[in-house]
């Protein structure tokens, strides 16, 4: 499922009472784990519907250095179905990213600094998120999976870690300087 290409939802399935349940416990299943944003097709799933939540507890123990650093902020509980992502500008970002399919494990992945999502919301009304940073990195993350895509794809290789060893040994330092630990540069992503 995860491989797979997954189908637009009709404006008419939107409504349905399935898909509104969907998102209610696509909500709570993110919560739980916890994470920042699920799609659809990560619950055995394919339609192209997601749910994203960056609160403020998911923040915790980060410094206001590290959140700056990340150009991390709170992002509200929201649905996007059927999104379109346009990339805005030509910069980049590597930073650590996990995913609830590929639990425990983080890996150094470079995604556009910012990007444009026109998608349905839960009632089936357009919407436009432009976003930067973290919540761009989000974006990124779950409308790839709605691509057949997940982040080992477009990981750095050498960067593959437990989430034990990531706090253990990389967390202090800059995605340079663990590239440079790795004895890995940006090109050989």
């Amino acid at each position: 499922m995860l491989r797979q290409r997954a189908r637009e939802l009709g404006r008419d399935e939107i409504a349905s009472p399935a898909i509104q349940d969907m998102i209610g416990r696509m909500r709570d299943t993110m919560r739980d784990a916890p994470g920042v944003g699920l799609a659809a097709p990560q619950i055995g799933e394919s339609i192209q519907l997601v749910v994203i939540e960056d609160p403020p507890q998911s923040q915790a123990g980060l410094t206001p250095a590290q959140l700056a650093e990340r150009e991390r902020s709170t992002v509200a509980f929201h649905v996007l179905i059927n999104p379109r992502l346009t990339v805005v500008g030509d910069e980049q970002v590597a930073a650590y990213e996990g995913c609830l399919s590929f639990a425990g494990f983080s890996m150094i992945v470079p995604r556009w600094r910012h990007v444009r999502v026109e998608a349905l919301d839960e009632r089936g009304e357009p919407v436009v998120k432009v976003a930067g940073g973290w919540y761009a990195r989000i974006l990124q993350h779950e409308i790839d999976h709605l691509r057949g895509i997940v982040c080992c794809d477009r990981m750095e290789p050498r960067s593959l870690t437990t989430y034990d060893n990531h706090f253990r040994h990389w967390r202090s330092l800059t995605i340079d300087e663990v590239r440079a630990a790795l004895g890995a540069t940006p090109e050989d992503a």
